[in-house]
C-alpha cells in the first residue's frame, strides 16, 4: 500500500515546530534539509556563555561573528560529508547496475554469434555457460595463441570460434560479480540513506551538552511526530480499520530518500597517476577489456580511494572516478552492431610473423675513439694484447 506521507507534508510538519525543533529536525536529516541563517544565529546564542562556567557572570550577551562561523564550518562539514556519502552509495549502483547490464549483452551478442556464424548448438552453449563461472581465461587465451602461432590451428574461422568461447564465459562471469556487488552496495545506499546526524556531530554543531541535546530530541521527535500523524489524518482520511500502523520516522527517511542527489564537482585527485590514463582505464572497465585481476584492484581503487597515488583533499572519499565512469557507461554506443564490432576485434588473431622476418641484421662491432683508446691505456697497460687489438680494428 502507497504511504500517504510525502515530502511535503514533511516539510510542513517542521515549519510548524518551534525554532528549537525545527533546529533539532533539520540537524537529524542535515543530508536533506539546510539549517538557515536564522537557526544558526539561535544557535550561536543558545550555546552555553564559557564566562558563566568559568564562574565569570557577563555584562553582555553579544553573538560574535567568531561564534556564527564556527556553527557554520561545522555544519558545512557534516553536511557535505553527509551528502558525498549518499552520492557515492548511488553512483556505486549506477555504475554497477549499468555494467552488469552491458555484460549481459555482450554476452547475448557472443552467444548469437557463435549460434549464426559457427554453427554451435544450444547443448553446447548450455555447458559453456555451465562452466562459466570456474573457467580461466588467461590460462585458455595464451594456450589458444601458442597453439595459433605454431600452425596447430590454420583455420582463423577456428580461431575465433574458440577465442569467442572465452569471451562469452568472461562476460557471463562479469556479470554476475556486478550483480553480487550490486547487491552490496544496495545495502550500503539504503543504509546511508535512513542514517540520521550522530548526536555527538549534532553536539558539536549546536555546543550544547549531552544531556540538554539527548532531552530536546526526544521532546521534539515526540511533537514532530504528533504532528505529522496530524497532518497525514488531515490530507488523507482513515481508509478503514484495515489501514495497517506507520512507523513515521521510518517512512520519513524512505520518502526523502526519493528526493534527488545533490551533485558534487570533484576534482581530479592522482588516481592512476594521470588523468588521461584514469579515463583509458575506466573506458576499458566499461568495454570489459580489463584483465579480471586488475579490475578487481581498479574498483576497489575507485570506491575506498585505496591507490597510493591519490590525493586526499575530500573529506571522505573521492567521487571523480566513479562519476566519470556513469558519465563514460552514459555515452557508450550500447547497439547491437556496436557490440559486435567490438567482439569481433578482440577475437580477431594477431598476425603470424614471417620466417625471415624474425632474423635481424648481426650489429656491427663498435670502433673505439681516441677518448676510448685514452681509457684503455690508463687502465690496461701500452703493452696489454687487447689494446693493439682495438687498435687494429
Amino acid at each position: 500500500m502507497a504511504s500517504p506521507l510525502t515530502s511535503a507534508i514533511i516539510e510542513s510538519a517542521i515549519a510548524k515546530m518551534p525554532i528549537q525543533g525545527r533546529i533539532m529536525l533539520r540537524l537529524i536529516l542535515l543530508q536533506y534539509f539546510d539549517v538557515t541563517t536564522e537557526e544558526i544565529e539561535y544557535m550561536a546564542a543558545d550555546r552555553p556563555d564559557p564566562r558563566c562556567v568559568a564562574g565569570t557572570k557577563p555584562t553582555h550577551n553579544m553573538i560574535t561573528k567568531e561564534a556564527i562561523k564556527a556553527i557554520q564550518d561545522k555544519r558545512d562539514e557534516y553536511r557535505r560529508y553527509a551528502r558525498l556519502t549518499r552520492e557515492r552509495t548511488w553512483l556505486q549502483c549506477e555504475s554497477l547496475k549499468r555494467l552488469a547490464q552491458l555484460r549481459d549483452a555482450m554476452a547475448h551478442r557472443a552467444e548469437e554469434l557463435l549460434r549464426s556464424r559457427f554453427g554451435l548448438d544450444r547443448e553446447a552453449l548450455d555447458a559453456l555457460k555451465s562452466q562459466a563461472r570456474a573457467a580461466l581465461p588467461k590460462p585458455a587465451i595464451r594456450a589458444l595463441d601458442r597453439r595459433w602461432e605454431a600452425d596447430e590451428i590454420t583455420s582463423e574461422m577456428e580461431y575465433q570460434r574458440q577465442r569467442l568461447e572465452i569471451e562469452l564465459q568472461t562476460h557471463l562471469r562479469l556479470a554476475e560479480k556486478y550483480r553480487k556487488r550490486w547487491d552490496l552496495a544496495e545495502r550500503e545506499r539504503r543504509t546511508a540513506n535512513h542514517t540520521p546526524l550522530p548526536d555527538h556531530e549534532i553536539g558539536l554543531i549546536w555546543g550544547i551538552p549531552a544531556g540538554s541535546l539527548a532531552a530536546r530530541k526526544v521532546k521534539y521527535l515526540a511533537q514532530y511526530l504528533q504532528t505529522l500523524q496530524t497532518l497525514i489524518e488531515r490530507e488523507a482520511p482513515a481508509q478503514g480499520p484495515t489501514t495497517p500502523p506507520l512507523d513515521l520516522w521510518k517512512e520519513t527517511f524512505a520518502v526523502l530518500a526519493q528526493s534527488p542527489i545533490e551533485r558534487s564537482l570533484s576534482t581530479y585527485d592522482g588516481l592512476e597517476r594521470t588523468e588521461s590514463a584514469l579515463l583509458e582505464k575506466l573506458t576499458a572497465l566499461a568495454w570489459g577489456n580489463l584483465a579480471e585481476d586488475v579490475e578487481a584492484k581498479f574498483w576497489l581503487s575507485l570506491v575506498h580511494s585505496a591507490s597510493s597515488n591519490a590525493v586526499h583533499s575530500e573529506l571522505g572519499r573521492s567521487l571523480f572516478g566513479l562519476q566519470r565512469l556513469v558519465a563514460i557507461i552514459a555515452d557508450l554506443d550500447s547497439s547491437p552492431a556496436s557490440l559486435e564490432e567490438a567482439l569481433l576485434a578482440r577475437i580477431t588473431p594477431r598476425a603470424k610473423s614471417e620466417p625471415g622476418a624474425t632474423l635481424e641484421e648481426k650489429p656491427a662491432e663498435p670502433v673505439l675513439g681516441e677518448m676510448g683508446e685514452h681509457v684503455l691505456r690508463s687502465m690496461l697497460g701500452e703493452s696489454h694484447p687487447d689494446l693493439h687489438g682495438s687498435r687494429r680494428s
